[in-house]
């Protein structure tokens, strides 16, 4: 995944930037819109980290997502689903 596809689909990423950055507030997490700038700098500004950590950890953020759940594709899922029925 991409900046440019978290920025699209920031809806359904917020809740897992929430649960990473637990001192992001529901109001910084609206102002970030998926902007990784802003982002970065709300990093910085909640845990005092220096800009080139904010960086690595937003980078890092986006890097750990791979998909979005309406992003799998259907073989995919039905494979899953196909071998945890033993």
């Amino acid at each position: 995944m991409n900046w440019d596809q978290v920025e699209g689909k920031w809806k359904q990423v917020k809740g897992q930037a929430k649960e990473k950055w637990g001192k992001l507030t529901d109001d910084d997490l609206d102002v970030i819109d998926g902007r990784r700038q802003q982002l970065v700098g709300k990093l910085q500004e909640r845990y005092g980290t220096a800009r080139d950590e904010a960086e690595r950890q937003a980078d890092e953020f986006v890097r750990s997502m791979k998909t979005l759940p309406d992003e799998t594709n259907a073989y995919e899922t039905e494979r899953a689903r196909r071998a945890g029925r033993g």
